[in-house]
């Protein structure tokens, strides 16, 4: 686990040795009680905790659906008719297509708003994945095991419009939510990222 030597927090205060703790014990899990509910109010914190992500402009381009009950079922249904759309003939795919959004009492389609140019709308799904992953540190914080899914159902107009979303709306993944059952194993260490330094122009010396 990593830790951080730094002076103890006042009262509230987060400390980045919690940061780093919470960022540690976020790991994709989907070993969660199906049929517990996540209150509707703790989702809506966490959705607008991940409001609060960098967003250049203010353009707020989120775009959430919590999907729960029946209505996991209607995106599974949803995700399957695209796989047979596109020619998938392995029946076995099909039908955990249909039921694989009943693991999790939640699933969270996140979707980011098309921009006024190309631009905006890159910067604005960079944002929403911003979002996501400071969403999935609030609910690790909050107890909660998280998956977020991308693949097909992430290139899905038929999710889009079941979510009641605009059409040109881009789907940034599905983000499952429950409580856990177990506790995950540890993740595997990953290597320190390769740091560059640049403290001078190396151009200077041409």
């Amino acid at each position: 686990m990593p830790t951080t030597s730094e002076p103890a927090a006042e009262a509230g205060e987060l400390t980045l040795a919690g940061l780093e703790d919470v960022a540690w014990r976020r790991r994709s899990n989907l070993r969660v009680d199906p049929d517990r509910p996540v209150p509707a109010e703790l989702l809506d914190r966490l959705c607008r905790l991940a409001s609060w992500a960098p967003n250049h402009h203010r353009t707020a381009p989120w775009r959430f659906c919590a999907v729960t009950g029946d209505g996991r079922h209607a995106i599974g249904e949803a995700l399957a008719e695209d796989l047979l759309e596109a020619g998938e003939d392995h029946a076995a795919k099909i039908a955990k297509a249909r039921t694989k959004y009943t693991r999790a009492p939640v699933v969270l389609v996140v979707a980011s708003a098309a921009g006024s140019d190309p631009v905006t709308t890159a910067e604005n799904r960079d944002a929403v994945a911003a979002a996501v992953q400071t969403l999935l540190l609030g609910a690790t914080a909050a107890g909660l095991a998280t998956l977020w899914s991308t693949g097909a159902a992430a290139r899905s107009r038929r999710i889009i419009e079941l979510c009641g979303f605009s059409g040109d709306d881009t789907l940034v993944g599905l983000v499952y939510l429950g409580w856990p059952v177990s506790e995950p194993t540890a993740p595997a260490e990953r290597p320190a990222p390769a740091v560059a330094h640049l403290d001078h122009d190396p151009r200077a010396a041409r």
